[in-house]
């Protein structure tokens, strides 16, 4: 009788717990899964009386054709560049131990955290026409138009891509080559094999895995660029992002806009399936803890020419664009000072229409706040069915949950124009539907940050609360919460960085009285003139170091077992 009450005392228990994932279901169905059926919906309507217009339209153009090609082609590319440049420093990673490894590691973080627009906006002021190379180069010879003009060619922002995605290379592929068994390539050697041999025979095949992983995820995200594209590529170069953007926004072309959408959605989800499989056999997180320090052997001058020149060479690829992105920032025409971090609070336009920066930057934090808010309950909630629930309903929720992830911003902001113009969800023209687009994207980030947190509880420490007399409320505060808070607060940092530099989706649901700061940015970097330019920069500044004291708190709160 006893063990028959116990079994549906643990029956009732499993049946509550899907109260907790029936919030985030809810929001996902009306802010993903909705706006995304009517994509396919647009897609597929009827126009001037044709049947699939919209996706007829996009394969019979030659036009189309090419913008799907171009964007194949750049994001391969991207991905290959990223590829040589990145292995041979994750080999140094992964072989030596040296002075200031795990800092530099840590550091190379930054360039992929970083939004779009500062990335665009740091290049801009390396190597744009006013840039700082072609500025100095220009005053040292006494030349009248700059050396370098990289405006709107493709090698600008595959540059960029380049400095976003390296440390998705080296610390997947490097992380993964650490952790290779040194007995294999003992073997190989002591049977007569060169380094060359042991190398293409050995540590190439077992590297296959994680180097495949890693380009397929360098892909997905050259694919899917948009803010990097749209400001260094101009108009003549345009990705399915930009495209989409240019359809939905200024063509208002919404079927070929959608068709666009369904394309990419069917090519990153396949893309990204693939990428799960692979990953899985690496089991190396993107963002992992620092690798294990190992040393192979002591270090010689070969070793260290070797260590040198590709440590070096990152220093200028990762850190050239951000130092001079503070130095322009800072460049005024009559001098080095704070004139444009000044200008930020100024309405020199004396305009009603206007937005000062300040109130960009004043916007951009309320909706990260927000942000943050919606994401870490229902992540928080997500994450303790996942914790409890059984085998089955876990394996089918987790990756519905994750499904954000794969879906590139600008076809989530396009699905919310879509979706969210009429009733019953007329947010449309709402103040809150930015922050509900920022949650939707940071939803997976809370998730994969408080899991790991909500797994590691031990049941028995409940359970003896329990028996102690401790209420549910009681258990929370004595035994949950002292888990869950620093995994929390790794969730929060992670929606507000995000949220703060949001700009795919931002650029369809903002309204213009208020607009965010990378909405801010990009206006100013596209509009003449000097102080405009300068404001672009220095708010570019801000938002840089709002993410890297973000990205700093990270690496001090993150659980040890965080896997992001």
């Amino acid at each position: 009788m006893a063990g028959r009450m116990d079994g549906d005392r643990i029956a009732v228990k499993q049946r509550s717990r899907y109260f907790l994932i029936i919030p985030p279901l809810i929001f996902m169905g009306l802010f993903y899964f909705y706006p995304l059926a009517s994509i396919f919906s647009l897609s597929f309507a009827p126009q001037d009386n044709t049947p699939f217009k919209g996706v007829e339209k996009l394969f019979s153009s030659t036009y189309y054709v090419r913008v799907l090609w171009f964007t194949t082609w750049q994001a391969a590319l991207s991905t290959l560049l990223t590829l040589v440049l990145a292995l041979p420093v994750a080999f140094v990673f992964a072989r030596y131990t040296f002075r200031g490894k795990d800092l530099l590691l840590s550091l190379t973080t930054i360039p992929f955290v970083l939004p779009t627009v500062v990335t665009a906006a740091a290049f801009s002021a390396l190597l744009g026409r006013g840039g700082l190379v072609n500025t100095v180069l220009m005053q040292l010879f006494g030349l009248e138009q700059p050396v370098f003009r990289l405006e709107h060619t493709v090698w600008f922002f595959l540059m960029a891509h380049v400095f976003y995605n390296f440390t998705v290379v080296l610390r997947l592929v490097g992380g993964f080559w650490a952790r290779l068994p040194g007995q294999v390539h003992d073997a190989a050697r002591m049977l007569g094999a060169t380094g060359r041999i042991v190398f293409l025979r050995v540590t190439l095949p077992l590297l296959a895995p994680a180097i495949m992983a890693a380009s397929l995820l360098v892909f997905v995200f050259c694919f899917t660029s948009f803010g990097v594209v749209l400001i260094l590529g101009g108009p003549r170069l345009a990705t399915v992002e930009v495209e989409i953007f240019r359809q939905a926004v200024h063509l208002f072309n919404l079927p070929v806009a959608a068709a666009l959408s369904l394309v990419q959605i069917l090519f990153t989800f396949g893309l990204m399936a693939a990428y799960t499989r692979l990953e899985r056999r690496t089991s190396v997180a993107l963002l992992p803890e620092v690798t294990p320090k190992r040393t192979d052997r002591t270090l010689g001058p070969k070793d260290r020419l070797v260590i040198n020149t590709c440590v070096g060479g990152m220093a200028v690829l990762l850190g050239a664009p951000l130092l001079a992105l503070f130095i322009r920032s800072i460049l005024t025409e009559t001098g080095v000072g704070f004139t444009y971090y000044l200008a930020l609070f100024e309405n020199r336009a004396q305009s009603i229409l206007y937005v000062a920066p300040a109130v960009a930057i004043i916007n951009s934090i309320g909706f990260a706040l927000a942000a943050t808010l919606i994401a870490l309950i229902l992540g928080c909630l997500s994450s303790a069915f996942l914790a409890g629930a059984k085998a089955r309903p876990a394996v089918l929720l987790d990756p519905i949950l994750m499904l954000p992830l794969s879906t590139s911003a600008v076809t989530l902001g396009f699905g919310f124009v879509v979706a969210l113009d009429e009733p019953p969800l007329n947010l449309r023209s709402s103040w809150v539907l930015p922050a509900i687009a920022h949650a939707l994207v940071a939803l997976p980030f809370v998730i994969r940050s408080v899991l790991p947190a909500w797994r590691s509880i031990p049941q028995s420490l409940r359970e003896a609360a329990v028996m102690l007399g401790a209420s549910p409320w009681r258990v929370w505060f004595a035994v949950d919460w002292p888990i869950l808070r620093r995994a929390l607060m790794v969730g929060a940092v992670f929606a507000f960085a995000i949220s703060m530099g949001e700009f795919g989706a931002t650029v369809f649901v903002a309204r213009p009285q208020t607009p965010t700061l990378p909405l801010a940015i990009y206006r100013y970097l596209s509009h003449p003139g000097s102080l405009n330019y300068g404001q672009a920069m220095a708010m570019s500044c801000l938002l840089m170091l709002t993410t890297g004291i973000g990205f700093g708190l990270l690496e001090k709160l993150r659980p040890a077992s965080g896997n992001f």
